[in-house]
């Protein structure tokens, strides 16, 4: 039934590969599929000034896609002069999503910006981004540790993200781009390790949706959710 031949509960296949760069303090490049977006964390001994003097650290991020990512050539943002408002939106998503699984008191009055380039898109570039700078992150968060410029882990739950929808009638898991431009249903589950809801993005496409079809998207991330942090931790380790 899916394009992929995958069953309606599996996640295409998902790898994580660390190091990717020797410049940044954590890198992470990671495949879903045919979706592949390099993830990288940078460290700053500075803050928002609307946090400074708090002792409060922040987590923001930045995403762009190359050109060629997709079938055709896209317009560099940087040539236009502006950052277009799918690219905004989803940089904020990416930013408030991580800092949910952060203790910013920890983290000391430092800024740790995610910097998420696709470098191939086939369909959840967003939550790739989520997933795979989550590792970046803890890359970086070790760094710190092992340096002794923080005492405690300021990460208190993995963070990642899936997609799941409505395609030819049925739930599915993990929408690659044939069926999330065809989907009734497409949404994005951000939570964390232990399950806890950071944030839902669910919309309907030609179709309306039930409470019971919403329940079983919900039961599909949960699954997605659980492989993805069994390759987070095992990336980091």
């Amino acid at each position: 039934m899916r394009p992929s031949g995958r069953k309606l509960d599996e996640m295409r296949a998902v790898s994580i590969e660390t190091g990717f760069t020797k410049h940044a303090e954590g890198s992470a490049l990671i495949k879903m599929g045919d979706t592949h977006v390099l993830c990288t964390a940078t460290i700053e001994d500075r803050v928002p000034p609307f946090i400074k003097g708090s002792g409060l650290g922040w987590v923001t991020a930045e995403y762009g896609m190359l050109p060629r990512a997709t079938n055709t050539r896209m317009r560099r943002e940087a040539a236009m002069g502006k950052q277009g408002g799918r690219t905004v939106e989803i940089q904020r998503l990416i930013g408030r999503s991580l800092r949910a699984g952060v203790d910013r008191s920890a983290l000391g009055e430092r800024q740790i910006t995610i910097d998420c380039d696709v470098l191939q898109a086939d369909g959840g570039t967003r939550c790739a981004s989520i997933t795979g700078g989550w590792v970046a992150l803890k890359l970086a968060v070790n760094k710190l540790l092992k340096a002794g410029d923080i005492v405690s882990d300021p990460l208190v739950d993995p963070v990642a993200a899936v997609s799941c929808g409505i395609y030819a009638g049925q739930p599915v898991l993990d929408l690659d781009y044939p069926e999330d431009s065809e989907a009734g249903v497409d949404g994005n589950f951000i939570l964390t390790g232990t399950g806890r809801l950071i944030e839902v993005q669910m919309s309907a496409e030609g179709q309306t949706f039930s409470r019971d079809q919403m329940n079983q998207l919900m039961d599909l991330a949960e699954k997605g959710m659980s492989e993805l942090v069994t390759v987070q931790k095992a990336a980091t380790l």
